[in-house]
């Protein structure tokens, strides 16, 4: 592996994150008495330095990838965006976590940097060039994301849900693996060009085949995908609310990153392992039983965090339905639909989750459906951005949720010989079905009687973080083309 010093200018944006996780663990260990505020004020300007250095490689790039660490990072357009992306969203999770924590009374000095570990965990996979580097990335990420879950030590449920986690992300873990291993048998090579240039020549090879299976399934467990999205409601209920945000939008926009550099980079094309539809055939199924099993489970919730989780797992059947377009002629059409859908995606998720965040108080964080009854009249602002997410994530125009889904739609329609119109019909249907449980929070804050008084988080950051996030999704419904020009990389 050759080495030079410019590799590590390309690799700026996730070694600051990294470098200031690393310093926020020696700031607790020998600064005593260091505030959690100044922790937090540490860890975003962190992210706010990666985020800047990631737009500047990205135009010094001009479109030109950069091969590094002898192939085992690439720095390219895809990359910086992701990052940009993942900088962005752990940034308003720490915003929303300093009045939490203190609310809820659990100390937890390495949170910040745990947090920001894991950020830098899912940038790797996004600037991946070999199938190891996709792994150290995707469990740098997955060991932050269960130590992140189980932060408020007092709480059982919290526990829970982070063993669970962990659990099945270790089983995850072993399918990654075996799956990579049977792919270097296969093709001799885990450098994700060398394999897109063999792949085609061993397109039937048992050991390719099984190996690109295992890797499908690793993917199916980080993205809630059906049927390995069991731990996804215990795992966001128990976890603490900003983390629930955090693993809503973050780990799966990281995994999807990693779909789009092992599938779509590596194994797409022309080039077809399971016959006519190729994978492709397997995520299509796989899509429509998400969607389906999301929004139906997501009907019967009483609780909101656990009704969200179900609503995640919905989206990814949909975000899916793009990757599925990419292996079946579409790739122009679904990547830049897909990167449009993970950004709208994933700021109203954390935008949703910081209001469940702010509406919540010691001992009574208000997450049945009931609890928010009356909520507009007397916290209309919060009322009314609750409101805006769930209508973006329900798809209705003109807000971002809307156009993600008409664009990953369209991606699908125009896929090879009509292969997935008929996946294009349940996702409209299903989307159709999840306006129910939405438009239900939404009557529930707006034409019922509170059933008591709202007490709320004292936390000017926490209404920072849901007002800018509602602004931009209204933003991203209002001028679509601008964020779809910049995600056709």
């Amino acid at each position: 592996m050759t080495f030079a010093v410019m590799d590590l200018v390309w690799q700026a944006p996730v070694l600051i994150l990294a470098i200031t996780g690393l310093f926020l663990v020696l700031a607790e260990s020998f600064a005593s008495g260091t505030s959690r505020k100044f922790m937090m004020k540490l860890a975003v300007a962190g992210c706010v330095l990666a985020a800047v250095v990631a737009v500047m490689a990205w135009r010094k790039l001009g479109g030109q990838p950069r091969s590094l660490m002898g192939g085992m990072l690439i720095a390219d357009s895809f990359g910086m965006f992701m990052i940009i992306l993942f900088s962005v969203i752990t940034a308003l999770t720490a915003l929303a976590s300093a009045d939490y924590m203190d609310e809820h009374q659990f100390e937890t000095g390495e949170y910040y940097a745990v947090l920001l570990l894991s950020a830098t965990g899912m940038g790797i996979p996004a600037m991946a060039g070999d199938l190891v580097t996709v792994f150290i990335g995707i469990e740098t990420m997955s060991i932050g994301a269960y130590v992140l879950i189980a932060s408020r030590r007092r709480s059982r449920r919290s526990a829970e849900a982070a063993m669970k986690y962990f659990l099945m992300g270790a089983f995850a873990t072993a399918f990654l693996l075996y799956g990579i291993a049977l792919v270097y048998g296969a093709i001799g090579s885990t450098d994700l060009g060398i394999i897109s240039a063999r792949v085609s020549a061993y397109s039937s090879d048992p050991l390719l085949i099984t190996g690109i299976f295992f890797i499908l399934v690793a993917f199916g467990f980080k993205v809630a995908a059906f049927p390995f999205h069991m731990w996804t409601p215990d795992a966001y209920e128990g976890a603490p609310t900003p983390i629930t945000g955090f693993m809503a939008a973050g780990v799966k926009a990281a995994a999807f990153a990693g779909m789009i550099r092992v599938l779509a980079d590596t194994f797409g094309g022309d080039v077809l392992p399971y016959g006519y539809m190729g994978w492709a055939g397997l995520i299509a199924a796989t899509a429509a039983i998400t969607m389906t099993i999301g929004n139906v489970a997501a009907l019967r919730q009483e609780n909101v965090k656990r009704m969200l989780a179900y609503s995640s797992i919905a989206h990814a059947g949909t975000m899916l339905v793009a990757v599925a377009a990419m292996g079946v002629g579409a790739m122009t059409e679904a990547r830049p639909a897909l990167l449009y859908y993970v950004v709208a995606y994933s700021i109203t998720s954390v935008g949703a989750f910081a209001v469940a965040t702010w509406v919540g108080s010691r001992g009574d964080e208000r997450t049945l459906v009931d609890d928010w009854s009356g909520l507009a009249q007397s916290r209309p602002g919060a009322a009314l951005a609750m409101t805006i997410f769930m209508l973006s994530l329900g798809g209705i125009p003109p807000i971002a949720g809307f156009f993600g889904k008409f664009y990953v739609f369209r991606a699908a329609m125009a896929a090879d010989d009509n292969q997935l119109m008929w996946l294009v019909i349940v996702g409209v249907l299903n989307s159709v079905i999840s306006i129910f449980y939405y438009l239900r929070l939404v009557t529930a804050m707006y034409f019922r009687d509170p059933l008591r008084e709202h007490k709320t988080l004292t936390s000017p950051t926490t209404v920072f973080v849901f007002l800018f996030c509602a602004l931009v999704v209204l933003q991203m419904g209002l001028f679509p083309g601008w964020w779809l020009g910049k995600a056709m990389i």
